[in-house]
């Protein structure tokens, strides 16, 4: 500005006339550029809109790619806004703290200023600093001052509630205790990561094997309730089940997984049928919902296999061979019966009965054709032998409709196993893989009754409420 006003003041007035008039001559000049600009900018649009009005009517299906069409004007009827049911703005937390920001004195005059009224708000969330509480408990011992008496007087040991602890020879509290488990369980994190954890957030350094035996005794404590959980499947009327790998000390297992919408039992052991046997027991007589692993044919109860598997093994078929028109008929078929039987919405037992039993014909005389020795390189004849092996156990959701016509239960309650395996690589020791399943079957249960798992870890340990309420 000083700047301006030296150059300004060095110049006579008729130079200061000239200077007005040249810069008024190029605002003219400007203003009919920008005007210029402006016609030729309508013109393109009314262009651009009329051959996209032609396009249109050419070929109404194709729309230009990235051009999005106009916003059609949103229009309120006569009368003031309709007032929501309900707010959809972020609610402000209720402050634990209060800072207040206020100037003391004026930036003009200096003055001292006091009182005041709220002018804007700011929210902050933030994490308090959580350092570990170490709680030494010291027991003194007195001595009585009655003459005579003198008897030295020494308290009882705490019990274990009134320590923290899940036993009164335990160093660890149960809070403690419970927030590994569930940094194991819950989050799948490595013990080096748990480790690293409780030092940057709370400051506490333990080792490696303090870890390790902490969920040792989570998982020693719960095993009255894993029992109970077992129980309640094998009473169950739908069990889900199915199995995934699980190395141990680097030789391979298998994960088996046994579900209900309330329970989760894990166990871990070879790919063969005893281990179905050892789980149900030979009470069980709900319906088992699987996939087609042979491991499952010996049950004699009712069964419902896996429409997913089978369909998924269908899907991948026709994308294999895309031009076999035969195949895709037979794929669209197969389709066809299992979206009919889906639709079955009857609850008169015997409606769905002649329901299930008009699908499961359906479904073998379009798999007929394919199950002779007449045309045996056909690609859909391997599946149309599944189908004509499992059919009884293809239609029970037909029957029964509390029962799922896929497992998709089973491998929802097993990802979140799978992803702790793929990170951690399985276990070590007979004694870590009970370790692990005891911790799945109880951290999978909670998950799945609604419950809090460092609540319900919290009761298991200090035994003062069922850890598995119904």
């Amino acid at each position: 500005m000083a700047l301006e006003r030296a150059v300004v003041g060095a110049l006579s007035h008729a130079e200061l006339v000239d200077l007005v008039v040249r810069q008024a001559v190029l605002i003219d000049r400007l203003q009919a550029t920008v005007a210029e600009q402006q016609a030729l900018i309508a013109g393109l649009e009314a262009r651009l809109r009329e051959l996209g009005a032609q396009r249109d009517r050419d070929d109404p299906t194709k729309k230009m790619p990235g051009l999005k069409p106009a916003a059609t004007p949103r229009r309120r009827k006569g009368g003031p806004r309709k007032r929501r049911e309900h707010g959809f703005s972020r609610a402000r937390a209720l402050p634990t703290e209060r800072v207040v920001h206020a100037a003391e004195t004026c930036p003009r005059c200096a003055t001292p200023l006091r009182g005041g009224w709220v002018a804007w708000r700011k929210e902050v969330l933030e994490i308090p600093e959580a350092p570990v509480r170490v709680i030494e408990h010291v027991y003194l011992a007195r001595r009585c001052p009655t003459r005579g008496c003198r008897a030295r007087v020494t308290p009882a040991a705490a019990s274990a509630a009134e320590l923290g602890v899940a036993s009164g020879r335990e160093r660890l509290g149960v809070r403690l205790v419970s927030l590994i488990a569930a940094l194991r369980a819950e989050l799948r994190l490595p013990v080096g990561l748990i480790q690293w954890y409780l030092g940057a957030v709370h400051g506490l350094e333990l080792s490696a094997g303090a870890i390790v035996g902490a969920l040792a005794r989570v998982a020693a404590r719960g095993a009255d309730a894993v029992d109970r959980i077992r129980a309640a499947i094998r009473a169950g009327p739908v069990v889900h089940a199915d199995e995934t790998g699980l190395r141990q000390d680097g030789e391979n297992g298998y994960l088996w997984s046994f579900s209900t919408p309330t329970e989760r039992y894990f166990v871990r052991g070879g790919r063969n049928k005893e281990v179905v046997d050892e789980v149900l027991g030979p009470a069980f007589a709900g319906v088992l919902v699987t996939d087609f692993y042979a491991a499952y044919d010996h049950y004699d109860g009712p069964h419902q296999r896996c429409w997913a598997h089978l369909l998924r093994d269908v899907h991948a078929l026709v994308e294999k061979d895309p031009a076999d028109a035969a195949l895709a008929a037979w794929a669209a078929d197969v389709h066809a019966v299992y979206d009919r039987a889906r639709r079955v919405a009857s609850p008169d037992a015997a409606t769905r009965g002649r329901a299930r039993r008009r699908c499961e014909a359906d479904l073998l005389a379009i798999c007929d054709p394919y199950l002779a020795g007449a045309a045996p390189a056909v690609p859909q004849a391997v599946l149309c032998r599944r189908v004509a092996k499992y059919l009884p156990e293809l239609f029970s959701f037909v029957g029964d409709p509390a029962v799922p016509s896929t497992n998709n239960a089973a491998e929802r309650s097993v990802r979140h196993l799978v992803i702790q395996r793929k990170i951690s690589g399985g276990t070590r020791s007979p004694a870590g893989t009970t370790t692990f399943t005891q911790l799945a079957t109880l951290f999978g249960t909670w998950r799945a009754r609604g419950l809090d798992p460092l609540v319900a870890c919290r009761r298991l340990l200090l035994a003062q409420a069922p850890a598995l309420p119904a």
